[in-house]
């Protein structure tokens, strides 16, 4: 179902005017509809746990690599390691070749742990796209598509894609493979609205992501540009989109979730205090020292 807020561009912060649905995936309902994006190096069980209870609905696991979960990699293996209380997590993989994903897929679901396994088919990243993997996938749809039936077909969480608008202006494929994830049977999209030449820095294009969300059944779900709760209900607003993900807006402040799932409460934000900080801090570092 598309996320609804109610009230036009003026309402924006007339916390009145918000009214958001639940996003599902599968049989996954998310509420709120704020999702912390995967970030190497930042995303680790700690800091997942801190967002989750700080108003998150939905956290994922750094990327992982497909060919290190086949191969019983430990390093690789460690990134799976998720506590008692981090629910709902995502599983984010990468590779490129159906069947080890599909493999590397069946280990996940073992763990018992995870709501859903996400490919990442919007990774930048030189060496990932060197393999194949990762934004290099926006280049064969149809292989792309039988990476996603592979994946469904071998498990029984749900499977979703994450990927950009496309690798270059020249190459912007999105409503492509926005379609080809769909028919590979994927349960939801989550879409980085920048090409992968921007990185993760400059405006996002709102308007190509309001084009794929008119074009799928499956929820899509907004990336980029989410620095506040302003920043989330006008991409809602604006797209359609079913729900929003956030990413380096929460390095150093989980409470990101909170002013938003606050805005879409039509609830008074209370920001954070210094103790506030301080006991955020110190669970942190303890989480990093005994991981």
């Amino acid at each position: 179902m598309q996320a609804r807020i109610s009230g036009g561009r003026d309402a924006l912060l007339d916390r009145s005017a918000h009214v958001v649905d639940p996003l599902h995936i599968g049989p996954l309902e998310i509420m709120p509809p704020i999702i912390l994006a995967p970030m190497a190096g930042y995303t680790d069980s700690t800091f997942r746990e801190l967002c989750l209870k700080r108003g998150c609905g939905l956290v994922f696991t750094e990327l992982v690599s497909s060919e290190g979960i086949v191969r019983d990699n430990m390093r690789t293996l460690n990134i799976l390691h998720a506590g008692s209380d981090e629910r709902p997590i995502a599983a984010h993989i990468y590779g490129s070749d159906p069947d080890v994903i599909a493999r590397a897929a069946q280990r996940v679901e073992m763990l018992s742990r995870f709501a859903l396994i996400d490919i990442n088919a919007g990774c930048p990243v030189p060496k990932i796209v060197r393999k194949g993997a990762g934004v290099a996938l926006m280049r064969d749809p149809a292989h792309l598509r039988d990476i996603v039936r592979a994946v469904v077909g071998a498990v029984s969480l749900p499977v979703t894609v994450k990927t950009r608008l496309g690798i270059s202006p020249d190459t912007m494929n999105i409503i492509e493979v926005a379609h080809a994830v769909q028919e590979g049977g994927a349960s939801a999209l989550f879409l980085h609205a920048r090409l992968a030449t921007a990185g993760h820095g400059g405006p996002v294009n709102l308007d190509a992501l309001r084009r794929t969300k008119a074009e799928l059944s499956i929820p899509v779900i907004g990336n980029g540009g989410v620095g506040s709760a302003a920043d989330a209900i006008r991409m809602l607003q604006e797209t359609g989109v079913d729900g929003v993900m956030v990413g380096k807006a929460a390095i150093g402040n989980p409470w990101i979730f909170a002013e938003i799932a606050s805005a879409l409460n039509r609830e008074e934000y209370h920001p954070p205090q210094a103790s506030d900080w301080l006991d955020a801090m110190a669970t942190h570092l303890r989480g990093l020292y005994t991981a």
